[in-house]
């Protein structure tokens, strides 16, 4: 994740810490101390959905599937994320709601140290829900809405999701739970950016995410309305420029890029042309910080069965499955070629990637795209929208190594 209201406002935020090794300068209580060293893990509890949206990673279905985690394999799994000392456990899914243990879970991860958070389409939150999970030990609620009501309700297969999704959030808000809103840009819902933004500050909600497209589960089968590489600037741009907005007005929304670390160059330029060299400066060195692309790094998936991808979109190629080996053998062994070789990747990049000035803050971007597109692991990112004169531009910043 990159944050624009961290980079380009200075706004604090609980991941400071885990994402800038800012954690010290920042005034809000931390997630940890420190730039994770472990993945952040995301669990898909189950492949059951209420909803069928057409970008769905795990290719839910409304039924539940062979083979999902007895509640006590459940808790095994979560005793070795622990063991491994796991920051964050994303649940998700499918829809995790729809799994009867899923409370009981929460709080067993609670227990065990670790942080949970929840990824929801928010229909099947109600206030008596929200109060459970939040008394869990539940630390904070993403809530899924892909546009206004009737983009959203298409997007998601169903008549009335976008009211109830608005509902669950409201629930949340209502007991205390923190509570962001999380959309994922195409053509089909473009158009509906600013409004979506507009009605989580009439709601409430103080935190948005951002993602790109990626193309894993059924989001592979849309990639014809995924955005052109300049219409995602465009948007880029348009976000940033909203941040600051709403920054302006007093109002602290922390904004967040998620899926296409192009996002990062891009925001050394924005900061360079808005504020000065100065502010790229600083805009630079946190992205140095945070890393570039996670994929098989900093960010983990398993899913339902227990298999371990290497981010929750990439559920194709598994590295092994928990139930045979823990969770922190399967993510420490490098004797898998895929897994070093995403590990040093720098050396791998071809095209415009390999010299690009940006590349110790994005190293490269998506590689499911590249593989998706391309057909080859290292071949740029087809979402890459920076220009040549950026890519090519000399060094990032008046004092870059």
């Amino acid at each position: 994740m990159i944050s624009i209201s961290k980079l380009l406002c200075d706004l604090d935020a609980e991941g400071d810490g885990l994402r800038y090794d800012a954690a010290e300068a920042s005034s809000k209580p931390q997630i940890t101390s420190e730039k994770q060293r472990r993945p952040v893990v995301v669990w898909n509890a189950t492949r059951r959905c209420n909803l069928a949206c057409s970008h769905c990673y795990a290719a839910a279905e409304t039924e539940p599937a062979p083979g999902e985690f007895t509640t006590t394999e459940a808790r095994r799994f979560l005793e070795q994320l622990a063991h491994y000392d796991v920051p964050v456990v994303l649940f998700s899914g499918g829809e995790p709601l729809a799994r009867g243990d899923v409370i009981e879970l929460v709080e067993y991860a609670a227990d065990l140290g670790l942080r949970p958070v929840l990824s929801t389409n928010g229909t099947l939150l109600t206030r008596e829900r929200a109060l459970a999970l939040k008394d869990a030990g539940l630390q904070y609620a993403g809530v899924s809405v892909d546009g206004l009501p009737e983009r959203n309700d298409a997007f998601r297969g169903k008549e009335g999701a976008f009211n109830a999704a608005v509902r669950g959030i409201e629930a949340c808000l209502d007991v205390g739970l923190k509570t962001g809103l999380r959309y994922t840009i195409t053509e089909a819902n473009a158009p509906d950016l600013e409004g979506v933004i507009d009605l989580l500050a009439d709601v409430g909600v103080d935190r948005f995410c951002f993602y790109h497209l990626d193309y894993g589960g059924r989001g592979a089968d849309i990639t014809d309305i995924d955005l052109s590489p300049q219409a995602k600037r465009d948007a880029v741009e348009r976000l940033c420029d909203l941040t600051l907005e709403y920054h302006d007005r007093g109002e602290e929304i922390e904004t967040l890029l998620v899926g296409n670390y192009a996002d990062a160059g891009f925001l050394v330029e924005y900061a360079r042309d808005r504020f000065g060299p100065e502010k790229a400066d600083a805009v630079y060195r946190h992205l140095q910080k945070n890393g570039g692309d996670p994929t098989g790094e900093r960010i983990a998936d398993v899913d339902y069965e227990g298999n371990v991808h290497l981010t929750q979109f990439w559920q194709g190629y598994s590295l092994g499955n928990v139930r045979d080996r823990p969770f922190g053998e399967i993510w420490d062994d490098e004797t898998n070629p895929l897994l070093r070789a995403l590990r040093n990747r720098e050396s791998h990049l071809t095209g415009k990637c390999s010299d690009c000035q940006y590349l110790s803050i994005c190293r490269g971007g998506s590689r499911l795209r590249a593989l998706a597109t391309e057909g080859e692991l290292f071949a740029p990112d087809p979402q890459c929208y920076l220009e040549e004169r950026e890519i090519r531009g000399g060094k990032a910043v008046s004092n870059a190594d």
